[in-house]
């Protein structure tokens, strides 16, 4: 064997061992949580854990059937985290476009705050909310955690786009205005289908940071809007912790984001691919 086709194959052994490592520091929490959702309270207990055991549903039964199901607290967190979305896209479309491809006075302190925004610790703004929302009436409601959650969802949201615009060629959308288009019009049928990939991208990440947020829903959620990450603390008490219903509850909460993700995958590959080769397009 030549010696660099054995050091091709050793470099090979070592991505494959840091995958499998990876996969597995991934997979395994979550397959522990599988088996422990199938079991019942008595054998999650046992030392040592028992690896045969007789499966059943009970758990997530109970979760979506029982006095503490989760049903409600899903549907909040679907209001929530759709809202969030639609409106983080709906603002951070065009002005990541704005950012990117227009001259506008301003633009580079403006793009700095936005940034900025990102570096302030979120506890460091529960109480300003907690006294904003209570004063206009949005405590425990669903436009008031959907604001709430805005606010850092559209700065990541901006900047995640602003990159791909940047990088989309310009010739593109010079030649659809050499054409008598509009600037919207160049945007839309040009730029717009060209972005396809980011905005899914960013779709998926803004709506699993609002599904999984925890801390602003704790404290400015309650009785009418409690997200589904609140509700999972109906099985922790100071008697006992039910471990198997909190797995299956956890396991039910994680299905929107699959689906979401099976549905966007097309998309998301070619949206993080096109990531990947960026750096030609900045002006």
């Amino acid at each position: 064997m030549r010696p660099g086709a054995a050091l091709n194959a050793v470099r090979g052994g070592v991505l494959m061992l840091a995958a499998a490592t990876l996969l597995a520091v991934w997979a395994v929490p979550v397959l522990l949580a599988v088996l422990t959702s199938l079991k019942n309270e008595k054998e999650v207990l046992a030392y040592p854990p028992s690896l045969l055991f007789e499966p059943t549903l009970k758990s997530f039964v109970t979760v979506l059937t029982g006095p503490t199901n989760i049903v409600p607290n899903l549907t909040s967190s679907l209001i929530v985290a759709i809202g969030t979305t639609l409106l983080t896209i709906i603002i951070a479309v065009p002005a990541a476009y704005a950012f990117a491809r227009l001259r506008l006075p301003g633009k580079k302190p403006v793009g700095f705050y936005v940034l900025a925004t990102q570096l302030v610790p979120p506890i460091g703004l529960i109480i300003p909310y907690f006294l904003i929302l209570n004063q206009i009436g949005w405590m425990d409601s669903y436009q008031g955690l959907i604001v709430v959650y805005l606010t850092f969802s559209l700065p990541f949201a901006i900047w995640l786009l602003v990159s791909y615009f940047e990088d989309i060629p310009r010739e593109m959308e010079e030649a659809a205005l050499l054409d008598r288009a509009s600037r919207w019009q160049a945007f839309w049928h040009v730029v717009l289908p060209q972005a396809r990939g980011a905005i899914a991208v960013t779709v998926t990440f803004v709506f699993l940071n609002a599904w999984n947020e925890f801390l602003f829903a704790v404290v400015l959620g309650g009785a009418t809007v409690k997200p589904v990450t609140v509700a999972m603390y109906n099985y922790i008490n100071t008697e006992q912790t039910q471990w198997a219903q909190l797995s299956a509850a956890a396991l039910v909460a994680m299905l929107p984001v699959i689906v979401l993700g099976i549905l966007a995958q097309k998309h998301i590959v070619s949206g993080l691919s096109a990531g990947a080769v960026k750096g030609t397009g900045r002006r």
